[in-house]
C-alpha cells in the first residue's frame, strides 16, 4: 500500500467558519472550527494508508492541540488557501522530495479512516489500466458536487492546488483525475453551513465535534 503525506490547512480560529453564523454565534464559531479540524486529523492519522499529517496553521491554539495528536505543525503559513496548501507541500517535500502528498479540508468532521484509505487507494493509481505509475493527480468532489475536499498529487508531480468555491471544475480543468468512488460520503461531507452540519451529524462525527454540538444545544 502506498502511503501519503497529508497537508490540513486550518485557518486563524477567530475568521473561521463565519457561514455557520445561523447556528453558531461568534463566540462559539471558533470551538466547533477546532473541533472540525480535530476530528478530521485524528481520523487521518489513524488512516493506515496516512504516513504522517502536516497541519499548515498560525493559530497557537490550534497549533497546540493538533500537535497533542500527533500531527505536524507548519508554521509561517502564507494568506490564503492555495498558498498554505502549497506552503505545507514544499514543507513535506523538502524532507521527501518523492512523498506522495495529498491535500485535506479540515472540516471533515464525520470522516472514516477506512473510506480515506479507499480513496487514496484509488488516488495511488496502483494497477490501474490507463494510468501512469508516476506523476498524476487526482481529487475528489464534495458532497454538493461543486468544490473539492482531496486532492492528491505522486510522486513528480506538484500538487497544484485550486481549492475554493467551484474547485470541481478548476481541477478538472488543470488535468487532475476526479475519483468517482460511491460510499465514501464522509470523505466528500466538509461542513461550511449548519444543514451540512446536520447531515455529518447524521453520519457520525468524532467525539471532539460531538462534544461541541453539544455543548451549543445546551446552551440554547
Amino acid at each position: 500500500m502506498r502511503v501519503w503525506d497529508v497537508v490540513v490547512p486550518v485557518k486563524r480560529l477567530g475568521a473561521a467558519k463565519s457561514r455557520l453564523a445561523d447556528t453558531a454565534d461568534e463566540a462559539v464559531r471558533p470551538r466547533l472550527a477546532l473541533a472540525f479540524a480535530l476530528d478530521t486529523v485524528a481520523a487521518a492519522l489513524a488512516c493506515p494508508a496516512v504516513r504522517a499529517v502536516a497541519v499548515v496553521t498560525d493559530d497557537p491554539l490550534a497549533g497546540r492541540e493538533l500537535a497533542a495528536l500527533g500531527a505536524r505543525v507548519v508554521p509561517g503559513a502564507p494568506s490564503g488557501l492555495n498558498a498554505a496548501l502549497a506552503h505545507g507541500e514544499r514543507a513535506v517535500r523538502e524532507e521527501d522530495p518523492w512523498a506522495p502528498v495529498a491535500a485535506l479540508n479540515a472540516d471533515l468532521p464525520a470522516l472514516r479512516p477506512d473510506e480515506l484509505a479507499l480513496v487514496l487507494a484509488d488516488a495511488a493509481q496502483e494497477g490501474v489500466p490507463g494510468h501512469a505509475p508516476d506523476g498524476p493527480r487526482s481529487f475528489l468532489a464534495d458532497a454538493a458536487g461543486v468544490g473539492t475536499t482531496l486532492l492528491t498529487a505522486l510522486p513528480g508531480a506538484a500538487l497544484a492546488p485550486a481549492f475554493g468555491g467551484a474547485s470541481r471544475a478548476r481541477h478538472r480543468a488543470s488535468g487532475a483525475r476526479e475519483i468517482a468512488l460511491l460510499g465514501v460520503d464522509s470523505v466528500r461531507r466538509d461542513v461550511d453551513t449548519g444543514e451540512d452540519l446536520r447531515v455529518a451529524l447524521s453520519l457520525g462525527v468524532g467525539p471532539r465535534t460531538a462534544a461541541a454540538v453539544a455543548g451549543l444545544l445546551m446552551a440554547e
